[in-house]
């Protein structure tokens, strides 16, 4: 990929996302990345939490040795942390392991231990979101794993969307994708897949924070399940 950095206003921004999401829509996974690559280049990457590796396995396809970013949360599972290193070894990709500013000791120094049973949302921002954001200055636009069927807070995700807070592109090459698409994909190519989401979790987050989920319930109600919180903030940016 060559670097295509484009300066635009925020409305042009906003006018290319929706133009690119009609074009794209119900287009394969394949045909929207390739459109973000020719896009924006060396400046688009793909993050993943590792619950599987579907997402990086399909952009690596189109765009060998992309950037795929982890929020090294330093409160992850271990199965989730092996998915990742399987993935930086059989993969042609680049994971990028992005770790918070504070160790978890340190967050447990200055705002008290537990602070995500506490205050779960700013938890989140410390570990996630601002890392996150940290990550993203290298890029234009990032791919995310997000499906229209995991939940209502997901279901109207367009293919390609544009975040004015963050001045950022958010690319959804799955959003189409159903559960039965994604389980025929890992068979079909092998993919790495997160032991625990055989393990009656249909979604998995930070070990203190995630939860099994019951068979046929809504996939994100295994996550903070003791809040009114199905999100951990990474994708409300407006």
């Amino acid at each position: 990929m060559s670097s295509t950095t484009v300066a635009r206003t925020a409305q042009e921004s906003i006018e290319l996302a929706r133009a690119a999401s009609a074009q794209l829509e119900g287009q394969s996974a394949e045909k929207i990345v390739e459109w973000a690559a020719g896009e924006f280049g060396e400046r688009f990457c793909v993050t993943s939490s590792f619950a599987d590796a579907v997402l990086a396995h399909v952009v690596s396809k189109v765009v060998p040795g992309v950037p795929v970013i982890f929020l090294d949360t330093g409160l992850h599972f271990a199965e989730t942390l092996r998915v990742r290193d399987v993935v930086q070894r059989t993969l042609p990709v680049t994971v990028r392991s992005i770790r918070p500013r504070q160790t978890v000791a340190e967050q447990d120094a200055e705002f008290g231990p537990r602070l995500y049973a506490r205050e779960p949302d700013e938890c989140c921002f410390l570990r996630k979101v601002e890392p996150l954001e940290r990550a993203l200055q290298d890029y234009d636009a990032w791919a995310a794993g997000l499906r229209r069927d995991e939940s209502p807070s997901r279901a109207n995700t367009p293919v390609v969307g544009f975040e004015r807070a963050r001045g950022k592109f958010k690319v959804s090459p799955l959003v189409l994708w159903t559960q039965a698409d994604v389980d025929k994909y890992i068979s079909r190519y092998n993919v790495p897949v997160n032991a625990l989401m055989r393990q009656g979790y249909a979604s998995v987050g930070c070990w203190p924070c995630t939860r099994r989920t019951p068979p046929g319930g809504d996939p994100r109600s295994g996550r903070w399940a003791a809040f009114d919180k199905t999100e951990c903030g990474l994708h409300t940016s407006g």
